[in-house]
């Protein structure tokens, strides 16, 4: 369903460790907004939802809800080590569109 980057993963286990969540995931949600219509959000939680989708990849754990899901086949979540415009970013197949700053999309 979503795969993750080493970048991404590195920083995920690193800010897990920091705030004492080893055993913790990273969610990524779809949501209305933007620019495009759609936008990325990124949290970090203690586990997964009782209704979420679970991928553990380079040893982490990414929590969907079922609805993001749907937006997120395939999709791929990076880390970027920039001054302006970084972050967590997802490489998304299924976008249609996306607005110039990159934050939001359409599909």
């Amino acid at each position: 369903m979503i795969t993750v980057t080493e970048s991404a993963a590195e920083k995920v286990k690193e800010v897990l460790a920091r705030q004492g969540k080893a055993e913790g995931a990273i969610r990524v949600q779809v949501k209305g907004g933007g620019c495009s219509g759609m936008q990325y959000t990124f949290s970090l939680v203690d586990g997964p939802r009782p209704d979420d989708q679970v991928v553990t990849d380079k040893g982490v754990r990414v929590c969907v809800d079922p609805k993001s899901a749907v937006f997120l086949q395939g999709a791929e979540v990076d880390f970027v080590e920039a001054f302006i415009n970084g972050g967590f970013k997802v490489r998304n197949p299924n976008a249609s569109g996306s607005c110039s700053c990159g934050e939001s999309f359409s599909a």
